[in-house]
């Protein structure tokens, strides 16, 4: 085995979870002096250019689509009816759906956002949730009630809580590095660390910001279809590359060390659908992050594949928009078309960044899950029952953030 680890060292790039832009230029620059790279072929079937309202850059999109959907005092009141209302019927928080926390005013304007988000633009964020009035447990009520309007299948984010089977299905995003946690930590969302662009898992992730960061902590949104229109006009080899399989680290996964399949997916159009790209991937899955590092006893990803990595990550960086989270803000993001990042920032011992986190499904609107993903999916969303959901309401590491040592991976991203 020592041999075999050696050898994955040796072999595996110089890359790391914060990329770096001049390692990244250099790369690009020896594979295209020794290296003989199409600059014409992109993978059958893939289209040239995309032409979406999903096709978008950071700066100027502000003149042409407003991501703001400010709740009026009169939502805000019938958002406190439903509450009232799911709490008077005495269930558990995983009965909250759109019967159960009824909106009959709002609900259209929520299904508008489902269609902005498969259709449109990929994002909104609502702005307005009375987070001061309420306790964080009524809060959480209020979230996965008016998130349920919008998309009501929520995926389980972990398999197990306070160490019993279960479907977790909100998850805390705040930094724990100063706690008993620190040793544990397998990911930067637990952190103040800048988080590099990436995917979460599932169709749309939505953040629910319960206080904020004394300084920065924006949250930045690229749409990786224009990332994939930047890479088919100028390396069509790197969409080549990520349509390709890779082998993606499963930290410490007894029964399974890696798991093999591509980043980039692309749906040709039919009757009901245009055609369609969707990338998945975490960055940290093949360069390893803290408490995880890449295993040296899997097979490496390749010199195309790090300066893949590095490609998306440097567009999304030149395309972003930068999004300030307020206070009662809740941002919807479709994870199939858009990914995000987030600046590092900085706490106080009075104020300190607190999100929420939802993974959830359409089933009117959602997109065909690609093949190699259903199994994923499968994961994220059967067999998630009410009874058996769980809404935790303090903060914790969950096992597919913890170091190999504390707990073995198990679903999830990020």
């Amino acid at each position: 085995m020592g041999s075999i680890a050696a050898e994955a060292i040796a072999r595996q790039p110089d890359i790391t979870y914060t990329p770096d832009f001049a390692k990244y230029q250099a790369r690009t620059h020896l594979r295209l002096q020794t290296e003989t790279l199409s600059q014409t072929g992109l993978p059958s079937g893939y289209p040239q250019h995309l032409v979406s309202d999903l096709v978008w850059e950071g700066e100027g999109l502000a003149q042409k689509y407003d991501w703001i959907y400010k709740l009026t005092a009169e939502q805000i009141e019938e958002l406190e009816n439903a509450l009232t209302h799911f709490k008077s019927l005495g269930k558990p928080m995983g009965y909250i759906n759109e019967e159960n926390f009824p909106l009959p005013n709002l609900h259209a304007a929520l299904r508008e956002i489902s269609k902005e988000l498969h259709f449109g633009y990929g994002f909104k964020v609502v702005r307005g949730l009375p987070v001061e009035r309420h306790s964080r447990e009524d809060n959480i009520i209020i979230y996965a009630g008016l998130s349920s309007h919008i998309a009501p299948l929520r995926a389980r984010q972990d398999s197990k809580y306070d160490e019993k089977p279960a479907d977790v299905v909100l998850n805390h995003i705040k930094d724990l590095s100063s706690g008993h946690e620190k040793a544990q930590i397998g990911t930067p969302a637990y952190t103040a660390d800048k988080q590099v662009f990436h995917t979460d898992t599932g169709d749309i992730v939505s953040l629910f910001a319960l206080s904020t960061a004394v300084d920065g902590g924006r949250s930045r949104l690229a749409s990786t279809w224009k990332v994939y229109n930047e890479l088919a006009a100028t390396r069509p080899d790197l969409i080549e590359t990520l349509s390709q399989d890779w082998i993606a680290d499963n930290f410490g996964n007894a029964n399974q060390s890696y798991t093999t399949r591509p980043l980039l997916f692309f749906q040709p159009a039919t009757t009901k659908s245009p055609e369609r790209i969707i990338l998945q991937y975490a960055r940290r899955y093949f360069t390893g992050f803290g408490a995880l590092p890449r295993s040296t006893e899997i097979p490496p990803i390749t010199e195309a594949q790090a300066e893949a990595l590095d490609a998306i990550h440097f567009l999304g960086e030149r395309f972003n928009v930068g999004l300030d989270f307020q206070r009662g803000d809740a941002q919807y993001v479709n994870n199939l078309a858009v990914f995000h990042a987030r600046d590092g920032f900085k706490d106080s011992a009075e104020q300190q960044r607190h999100l929420v986190r939802l993974w959830l499904r359409d089933p009117e609107y959602a997109w065909e899950t690609p093949e190699p993903l259903k199994a994923k999916w499968a994961q994220l969303y059967d067999g998630v029952t009410p009874d058996s959901q769980v809404f935790p309401l303090e903060p914790f590491v969950r096992s597919a953030s913890k170091g190999i040592e504390k707990g073995k991976a198990e679903s999830g991203s990020a």
